[in-house]
């Protein structure tokens, strides 16, 4: 297999055409075609699949994976021989909207002091971000996800909890007799994929009769929560203040658990070492000890939060 072949397949998944590939590559379209058919006779496997944009196969996302982790490895190898490097080294990692907006804040100020690297986030839903390892658009995947990725390692951070939150005037209109109208109450969520509102009810044998809101931003949804858009599962150590003052309630005393991994590529690499150290320390610190495998998790909460159905 030719390293130039495999970063050609590369350079066409992340621009989304040959065309465009070739302009990276300063490459005429004939020579990144000729180096993807290459590949593909080498291997006896079609790798990408021709379209608008154009998508990895199976075969093709293993290959893009193993591209770019030979470019991590190459770019602490210049270290070691003491060659210059152009530019930082860029670590793309999968993080979910709640960590990213709560405990994982210690990594972004540890990242400070890394002047060889250059982190690149980006926001995926906890459930589903280990695709974008599989393909190997990220070299790490904070994850929900308890699957294991082929030379990836999977390291348990903690848990979430969540708490499910709304404005006391809309708790006033949905709560009667101390019980909460969970069918009609407005809801909330983070985008299609945040079904977690719909899951928490499913525990309880029920299901909304209304369309959520989606809001995709974490601090969009507190905001919406107190403006009285619908109710939402947030992390609970983000509206600890909210709750306090009661500019937002606690409909239930039930919370849950949602169990998070780091999930890795296991490559020889110090700066994912030391990135993997870093989003350790701070789920140590930030989490609570994890759950029994299960997700989600009701759970009785840490402390009494004021609830809707109290003082009404």
């Amino acid at each position: 297999m030719n390293l130039d072949q495999v970063r050609a397949l590369a350079a066409i998944v992340e621009t989304g055409s040959f065309e465009l590939a070739a302009r990276r590559l300063h490459l005429t379209p004939s020579a990144v075609s000729q180096r993807v058919k290459a590949l593909e006779t080498s291997t006896g496997q079609v790798v990408v699949r021709r379209g608008s944009p154009c998508t990895l196969t199976e075969a093709g996302a293993v290959l893009v994976r193993f591209a770019r982790q030979v470019e991590l490895l190459e770019a602490e190898s210049h270290e070691l021989l003491g060659v210059t490097r152009a530019s930082p080294a860029v670590l793309s990692v999968a993080v979910n909207a709640d960590s990213l907006d709560t405990w994982l804040h210690p990594v972004l100020e540890a990242a400070v002091a890394w002047d060889d690297t250059r982190l690149s986030l980006t926001i995926h839903d906890e459930d589903h971000s280990l695709s974008l390892l599989r393909n190997g658009d990220v070299v790490a995947a904070i994850t929900s996800e308890t699957d294991t990725v082929p030379g990836c390692r999977q390291v348990p951070l903690g848990a979430i909890r969540y708490v499910p939150v709304v404005s006391p005037e809309l708790a006033g209109r949905f709560t009667v007799g101390g019980a909460v109208d969970w069918v009609n109450l407005p809801v909330l969520r983070y985008d299609t994929r945040d079904d977690l509102q719909e899951r928490y009810l499913a525990a309880r044998g029920l299901s909304s009769a209304l369309s959520p809101t989606t809001v995709p931003s974490a601090p969009g949804l507190r905001a919406a929560a107190l403006a009285g858009l619908g109710w939402i599962l947030v992390p609970e150590s983000s509206v600890a203040g909210e709750l306090a003052d009661r500019r937002l309630v606690a409909l239930s005393d039930e919370t849950v658990d949602v169990a998070l991994y780091w999930h890795a590529w296991k490559v020889p690499s110090p700066r994912l070492r030391r990135l993997t150290e870093a989003v350790a320390r701070a789920a140590a610190a930030g989490l609570r000890p994890a759950p029994a495998l299960g997700h989600p998790v009701l759970s009785a909460p840490s402390q009494p939060v004021p609830r809707a159905a109290r003082g009404m």
